[in-house]
């Protein structure tokens, strides 16, 4: 199937990402100060590379492990049906554990994943999400943490993709159409 014509324009600058990173690994740094290890745990794909950047910005012993879950597949819009595509391959019970996410929208996704990792008792868990779209939430989740809220636009970029692309952008940029439809 062609892909609709479109051009991006910068929403958030790689700067700013960065600076909010920073500020965000010095507020988890202050929750999770003496743990003994933080399980971070990635929600692929689109976390990928926030989740790099941050486990560098964090001053704790950190292990880093990847689930996959899914409610879009190509398209634009969420099929509201979150599966779960791959598990994690440590344990977490009993462990502090922070699940980094890209982007909360309808926040299916990341409560469908939280109500998942709590049943295998993890001490504390917590989330945080690069980005927030409050005016789209269809369940009532927020994530403890978040680095921008930001308006109803589809955005790629730092990670995010449409129709896998444009996840290697260092900013996030709003997708605009141009064929007028």
């Amino acid at each position: 199937m062609p892909q609709r014509p479109y051009v991006i324009d910068v929403m958030i600058s790689a700067k700013s990402i960065a600076a909010r990173i920073e500020a965000l690994a010095r507020e988890i740094h202050r929750e999770y100060a003496g743990t003994d290890k933080l399980v971070v745990v990635g929600l692929l794909r689109g976390s990928f590379v926030f989740i790099a950047d941050l486990v560098r910005e964090l001053d704790l012993p950190v292990e880093v492990d990847f689930l996959e879950a899914s409610s879009y597949g190509d398209g634009m819009e969420s099929s509201r049906e979150v599966r779960i595509l791959k598990d994690l391959r440590g344990q977490i019970e009993g462990r502090d554990v922070l699940v980094v996410e890209d982007i909360v929208d309808t926040g299916h996704t990341l409560a469908k994943v939280t109500e998942y990792l709590k049943t295998r008792k993890p001490a504390r868990l917590k989330t945080i999400a690069l980005l927030d779209k409050p005016s789209r939430r269809e369940v009532p989740f927020r994530a403890d943490w978040i680095g921008f809220e930001i308006p109803d636009e589809f955005v790629v970029g730092y990670g995010i993709d449409f129709a896998q692309r444009n996840r290697n952008l260092p900013h996030i940029g709003k997708v605009r159409f141009t064929d007028g439809a």
